[in-house]
C-alpha cells in the first residue's frame, strides 16, 4: 500500500461527508462562533485516539497471536460490510439527542471521526508493514486534515450541495471502498494460499 492509497482509504473510513447531517445536528444548540471551535476540539481528540490505536494495535494483535493474512481478511470483510452501509444507509443508529449540551468526545470525536471502521483500518494499515510506520502516521495526519476541513465547513458544504448530493457523494465513496476491501480480501486469500503451498512437503 503506497502513502496516496492510505489516505484515500482512511478518508473513506472516516467518511467526512457522511457524517455532515451528524454533526450539524449534535451541534444544532450550540452557538455559531463556539462552533468551529468545538469541531476543531473534537476533531483533535479523534486524532489523538486513532495514533494511539495505530501504534498500539499491533502490539495487541501479536499478543493474540493474529496472523497477518487474517488481519488482512478480517478487515477486508469489515470494509465491505461498511462500504455496504455506506451505500444503503441506516441513521437509526446515529439518535443521540444532546438537549441543549455542548458535545465532547461523543458523539463527535468518538464514533463520528474516530468510529470502529476507522480503528480498524489504522490498527490493520499499521500491522501490515509496521517499518513503515513513519509513511502510515503521515497518512492517518493526511485523511485527518482533509476530513477535518470538510467538516470545519459542513454547514457551508450542506447549503452547497443540498442533502441528495450529499447521499450521492457518500454513496460513491462507498463504491470506492468496496473495490478496496475485495482487493485487501483477495490479497489475503492469496496470502493464505501462498503460505500453505510454501509449508506443505513435495
Amino acid at each position: 500500500m503506497t502513502l496516496y492509497s492510505a489516505i484515500i482509504l482512511l478518508v473513506l473510513v472516516m467518511d467526512p461527508l457522511g457524517n455532515i447531517p451528524f454533526f450539524i445536528a449534535a451541534l444544532k444548540d450550540v452557538e455559531a462562533g463556539r462552533k468551529k471551535r468545538v469541531i476543531a476540539r473534537e476533531l483533535l481528540i479523534a486524532m489523538m485516539v486513532l495514533a494511539l490505536f495505530m501504534f498500539l494495535g499491533p502490539q495487541i494483535l501479536k499478543m493474540l497471536q493474529i496472523s497477518g493474512p487474517s488481519l488482512t481478511i478480517a478487515g477486508g470483510i469489515i470494509l465491505l460490510l461498511i462500504a455496504i452501509k455506506m451505500i444503503f444507509p441506516s441513521r437509526d443508529d446515529f439518535g443521540e439527542q444532546l438537549h441543549g449540551r455542548e458535545p465532547l468526545i461523543v458523539p463527535l470525536a468518538i464514533p463520528y471521526v474516530a468510529g470502529p471502521s476507522a480503528l480498524v483500518t489504522v490498527m490493520l494499515v499499521m500491522s501490515r508493514e509496521p517499518a513503515r510506520w513513519p509513511v502510515w502516521l503521515l497518512a492517518l495526519i493526511c485523511a485527518w486534515l482533509i476530513s477535518g476541513a470538510i467538516l470545519l465547513v459542513s454547514s457551508e458544504l450542506e447549503k452547497l450541495l443540498g442533502e441528495r448530493g450529499l447521499i450521492a457523494l457518500e454513496r460513491l465513496m462507498g463504491m470506492l471502498l468496496i473495490v478496496i476491501a475485495v482487493e485487501m480480501t483477495i490479497g489475503g486469500i492469496l496470502a493464505v494460499v501462498a503460505l500453505h503451498t510454501a509449508v506443505m512437503p513435495g
